[in-house]
């Protein structure tokens, strides 16, 4: 139950609400303050001078607001959006027919764009660069280029895995931002917007226990506050506080730090099957049968930000606070100290 409520896409009216929340405007997103001041000048100087935005890339864990915000900048410069993503612009071709079909100052927005072959991508320098598409037409000796002219238009890109985007590709983009995890009071504040726009009651108590378990992560506050309403619904209470708000949770098994049963199963396979590591992710994934990229884009930052997880080298491991968290003893050596003991190692 709580990995589908963490990682799985949504039910279609859930979808429709997802919509329905997310803010239009630049006023309107909470959380990311430094991204929304530098935003409003770069959003703002373009306007003045009746100009598409910088092309910008957006990169951070999921749910963190990329594609909210994509859709904020052709609110704010009044300009229409494409939507597609790096796995489903397969040749040039298509590349071609989402460029020429783009108006002077529309967004074209790429989810995943670190995922675009390096023959796209190819294709996609001149037209970031210079507002133009070089094609080839026929084959062989008798191939000719053609460079078509585009209208000026504003590339957004947006990335999990920004490591994994080409230099080329990535210094083309005039204004870079990483999307940080949310604190609880912004958590708070957008647990408290969702509500009003479901029509749900919630007390403050409510809405903090919700943003607590939220991973820093506002699409999570908004998935665990549905489910809670369901409950809630279901059983006839009017408005949610904490104590129902726990209660429920600890139901659908996100425990008070966010944690769900992937995460607990990712923990357990380190410690148990694995001794603490350290592990490969191959290995990771095939004993706990999670997706790899699922571990390493939507699992693992989290863990890694509780400090429950290392990177190392040779692969993933365990630290201290995992054991302590699953209510498990450090690994001792034989007539030694804990490795995990203050000062008993460096």
């Amino acid at each position: 139950m709580a990995d589908r409520i963490i990682a799985a896409s949504e039910r279609p009216e859930d979808a429709l609400y997802d919509r329905q929340l997310r803010p239009r405007r630049l006023e309107e997103f909470i959380g990311q303050p430094r991204l929304k001041q530098q935003l409003r000048v770069f959003i703002q100087a373009a306007r003045q001078r009746g100009e598409p935005l910088e092309h910008v890339l957006l990169h951070g864990p999921p749910g963190l607001g990329k594609t909210t915000l994509a859709n904020i900048l052709a609110n704010e410069m009044s300009a229409k959006i494409k939507t597609t993503s790096g796995p489903a612009i397969e040749r040039p071709g298509d590349l071609a027919a989402d460029l020429t079909r783009l108006e002077h100052g529309d967004i074209l927005f790429i989810d995943e764009i670190h995922r675009l072959s390096r023959t796209v991508e190819e294709y996609l320098y001149p037209a970031m660069e210079d507002f133009a598409l070089d094609l080839l037409t026929g084959k062989g000796p008798s191939a000719t280029s053609i460079r078509l002219a585009l209208k000026p238009f504003t590339l957004v890109g947006a990335t999990t895995r920004p490591a994994l985007l080409t230099g080329p590709l990535r210094e083309r983009f005039g204004i870079v931002f990483s999307l940080e995890y949310y604190d609880v009071e912004a958590l708070v504040q957008i647990v408290f917007r969702s509500a009003r726009i479901l029509g749900t009651a919630i007390d403050p108590s409510g809405a903090e226990e919700i943003a607590r378990r939220a991973r820093g992560t506002p699409r999570v506050a908004n998935r665990l506050l549905k489910r809670v309403r369901d409950y809630a619904q279901v059983r006839g209470v009017p408005s949610i506080d904490a104590p129902l708000a726990r209660g429920i949770l600890e139901e659908l098994e996100v425990d008070e730090l966010g944690l769900d049963d992937v995460d607990r199963k990712l923990l357990h396979a380190l410690v148990e099957k694995f001794g603490g590591g350290p592990v490969g992710l191959k290995t990771l994934s095939a004993a706990t049968g999670q997706d790899e990229d699922t571990i390493e884009d939507v699992y693992e930052p989290f863990l890694l930000r509780l400090g429950f997880l290392d990177r190392t080298p040779r692969g993933r491991v365990a630290t201290r606070a995992a054991y302590l968290h699953l209510g498990l003893p450090t690994p001792r050596l034989v007539g030694q100290p804990s490795l995990f003991d203050s000062g008993a190692a460096e």
